[in-house]
């Protein structure tokens, strides 16, 4: 692949979202029967099912989902060097997520904010993956073609199913939750899969 434009998800993909995953579990299931292994074992059964994992175990044990708390991420130690070779390099790159409010600030926070070229964001734009259209608002943006351009993201379902229809090229990040996902359509088999962002350099 030789791509004008590089294209990251945020959580799972830069960004651990492991404390603040936690952190939501915990206040779930305060005050109730329910344990964290408990959740947290019905959520990977339904993952390994096709189904949103959160959703259906919130569902299945009666719980309100909590608000999720931003300030506990942190980025994965590999993303800083990804991103500063790809720099490095020449490649132009962005943000395709979705995120609460504030996503600029966070990344500025993480000292990430430098690397990016365009910021698509759900909460600013009012559009989430996987609907197309933040896609391609963000191709837009970059004035690039589908074909010019890497989508890199740990959702099958979101970031590999939704670049796949519009003709980007994909590649998979079994990181996180999403390593347990398997493809519920051919939409959703990613051109290429990485188990770590330095895998990415082998695909350039």
């Amino acid at each position: 692949m030789t791509p004008q434009f590089i294209f990251f998800d945020l959580g799972s993909t830069l960004i651990d979202e492991t404390a603040a995953d936690t952190r939501r579990i915990r206040e779930m299931i305060s005050g109730t029967d329910v344990t964290e292994e408990a959740y947290r074992a019905k959520r990977l059964e339904m993952i390994r099912k096709g189904q949103n994992g959160d959703l259906s175990a919130i569902e299945y044990f009666a719980l309100t989902k909590t608000p999720w708390h931003s300030e506990d991420e942190v980025p994965y130690p590999d993303a800083v060097p990804t991103l500063t070779e790809l720099k490095r390099r020449g490649y132009k790159l962005g943000v395709i997520a979705n995120q609460n409010y504030g996503t600029e600030q966070r990344l500025k926070n993480w000292s990430l904010y430098p690397f990016f070229d365009i910021i698509a964001s759900s909460a600013e734009l009012g559009m989430a993956k996987p609907d197309p259209s933040i896609f391609e608002w963000a191709l837009k943006q970059a004035k690039c073609s589908p074909q010019d351009a890497i989508m890199i993201g740990d959702r099958m379902d979101n970031d590999i199913a939704p670049a796949n229809r519009l003709g980007i090229h994909t590649v998979r990040l079994k990181r996180g939750l999403g390593a347990y996902h398997e493809p519920q359509s051919n939409d959703e088999i990613p051109e290429y899969t990485i188990s770590m962002l330095a895998e990415l350099f082998e695909l350039l």
